[in-house]
């Protein structure tokens, strides 16, 4: 909260944005408010929120024409002030999100595109960006029916993005098969890019906390879980209890232990035991990850200043410059400290694995 007043993570100086680096920050935040009852933490996220949406709820930076599915993870904290405060204003602002599913371009199968710019393609980030919020918009509006659209998303990535061999998920998927990056046959991309993983796993038990209990949905999402978890911990580095860059060639020349998507298995892991969406056994799994982090990518500065290292600053395919989904892709790009996603998904996993050990 020091590094970023008011969740400022583009600097003091720069204009407040509505984008997911932010959401995935105050989802953080909003998990710590949650375990600690900490009102700093709730006022924090409201006022880097009160930013970005206008009395009237309308939010000036959001740009629905672009139909990126990035933009609605801040539904979420939109619906949890709505809650706790009983203000209009953000229901009004999330309402606004809501309806970009009913326009936002599908692909043949029905799959959201990710973005307008990337017509055809579902990758795996989106999942996270979009499915958790619609659910509890759903729940929340009592609409039912919304859900088998939204276990349509993630059984489409499950059927079409997962290897027979490995489990594992690839990073993206274009339906036309047209991308430079996407294999002619398949139309997958190349690699498993960690953090992607590590979005579709956290999107799955985020998501099913608003699954109604009778739901169809629910029982094939928990089977997606539980096969998904079971191929993460295959590739879970021995040594450091640790998840890599690109996941299944820890032993690769430039491979490198990631952070962000390391915290992001933790608390898929430790969530999936707390709330009965995974057996026990994949706790010891949480506890390695956890130490793993704590070890390896936890900085202390000398006047107290905790800092997360080694976070992958991006992960992407197409665009300009072009980004072509390789394995050379992958370890090119910059690794950081104190990346909003990185620290987000630390500050998720540790009141996960907080409350999943008062649970003994």
């Amino acid at each position: 909260m020091a590094r970023w007043p008011q969740g400022h993570i583009d600097g003091p100086d720069a204009k407040p944005a509505f984008k997911y680096e932010l959401g995935t920050l105050l989802q953080g935040i909003d998990d710590v408010y949650l375990n600690t009852a900490d009102i700093r933490y709730l006022n924090y996220m409201k006022s880097a929120v009160d930013e970005l949406v206008t009395a009237d709820g309308a939010i000036p930076t959001y740009k629905p024409r672009e139909k990126e599915l990035d933009s609605m993870l801040m539904g979420r904290e939109l619906l949890r002030l709505y809650k706790m405060t009983q203000d209009k204003r953000y229901l009004t602002a999330a309402t606004l999100l809501y309806e970009q599913f009913q326009k936002q371009p599908r692909t043949p199968s029905g799959g959201f595109w990710h973005k307008q710019r990337y017509p055809n393609q579902m990758w795996l980030d989106g999942l996270y960006m979009a499915e958790p919020f619609y659910a509890e918009y759903a729940s929340l509006s009592h609409q039912p029916k919304e859900f088998a659209d939204i276990t349509k998303q993630f059984a489409l990535v499950a059927d079409h993005m997962c290897d027979a061999k490995t489990g594992l998920l690839y990073h993206g998927w274009d339906e036309s098969k047209e991308q430079r990056w996407a294999d002619k046959k398949t139309g997958l991309s190349a690699e498993f890019w960690g953090r992607a993983m590590g979005w579709y796993m956290m999107a799955l038990v985020d998501a099913l906390d608003y699954y109604p209990a009778g739901d169809p949905g629910r029982k094939e999402l928990l089977a997606i879980l539980d096969r998904e978890a079971a191929a993460i911990i295959r590739v879970q580095d021995g040594k450091s209890g640790l998840w890599y860059e690109v996941l299944d060639k820890g032993r690769a020349k430039g491979n490198y232990l990631e952070s962000s998507g390391s915290c992001m298995f933790v608390y898929a892991l430790a969530k999936g035991v707390r709330r009965g969406y995974l057996p026990g056994h994949y706790l010891a799994n949480a506890e390695r990850g956890y130490s793993g982090i704590l070890k390896h990518f936890i900085e202390t500065g000398p006047g107290g200043e905790v800092s997360l290292t080694g976070t992958v600053k991006v992960g992407g395919l197409g665009g300009e410059p072009y980004r072509d989904g390789s394995y050379a892709y992958y370890l090119s790009e910059k690794v950081v400290a104190n990346d909003p996603k990185g620290v987000g998904a630390f500050l998720m996993a540790a009141p996960e694995m907080e409350q999943v050990r008062h649970m003994r």
